[in-house]
């Protein structure tokens, strides 16, 4: 990727990030900033929303940061085992581990007497029914190979970026940060290829473009001087 075309992705998943809180922030949190509305105060809503969108960059530089590791780790992934299909069966066995862990871990660390079961699977199964989609889309823009990849990056990445938030239980931090972080990824899985294509073509047009220059230039150095 040129470094043209990383600095946009960069930017424009902040962005996700940044409005992605930003809009998500004033949903969840809605019993806290309604008053603000109702009452007008513009200043505390402009300060919210700044403050908001400022959690959703670093929201976004977590997500970006996981991203680029988990390209760095399928390369490695693909040199060790030899075989797309062996790693891709690997990224499987990971991706139900973790969610194992998801749903167990949260479950034995923080529930309560009378606790239902089924509210520590809501977030696994919303993670998961948002993967799928990911993944399709992701398969149906490339090929068939990037289903999987996709499926662990929604799935295994969004949750070790989520582990603060985790960690802290607090519900309304807990679905903030995941909805922005799996904005994130999805949006950098989604728009990685297409950049890639771009950049591919713009080292192409620069080359052509320099051998065009070298061409002409050759032939100025090999004209015959004039006598009129």
């Amino acid at each position: 990727m040129t470094s043209r075309n990383l600095v946009r992705l960069f930017m424009t998943t902040l962005l996700v990030g940044g409005v992605t809180t930003a809009i998500v922030g004033f949903i969840i949190r809605w019993n806290e900033f309604q008053h603000y509305f109702t009452d007008f105060d513009f200043k505390s809503i402009v300060l919210t929303t700044i403050w908001l969108i400022g959690m959703g960059f670093l929201f976004s530089l977590i997500s970006q940061l996981g991203f680029f590791s988990y390209l760095t780790v399928h390369r490695f992934g693909l040199g060790i085992f030899k075989s797309a299909g062996l790693w891709n069966a690997v990224q499987i066995v990971l991706i139900l581990f973790a969610f194992y862990d998801l749903i167990d871990w949260r479950y034995e660390k923080f529930a309560k007497p009378g606790d239902s079961l089924f509210s520590y699977f809501l977030p696994a199964i919303l993670i998961l029914v948002a993967a799928l989609i990911v993944a399709w889309l992701k398969m149906k823009q490339t090929n068939r190979g990037a289903f999987i990849p996709a499926l662990f990056v929604m799935i295994v990445v969004t949750i070790v970026e989520w582990v603060p938030a985790i960690k802290a239980n607090d519900n309304s931090w807990l679905y903030l940060m995941v909805v922005t972080l799996m904005a994130c990824n999805a949006y950098q899985l989604l728009i990685l290829h297409k950049l890639n294509s771009k950049s591919e073509q713009e080292r192409q047009q620069k080359a052509s473009q320099s051998a065009n220059k070298n061409k002409t230039a050759s032939k100025k150095v090999t004209k015959k001087p004039s006598i009129s």
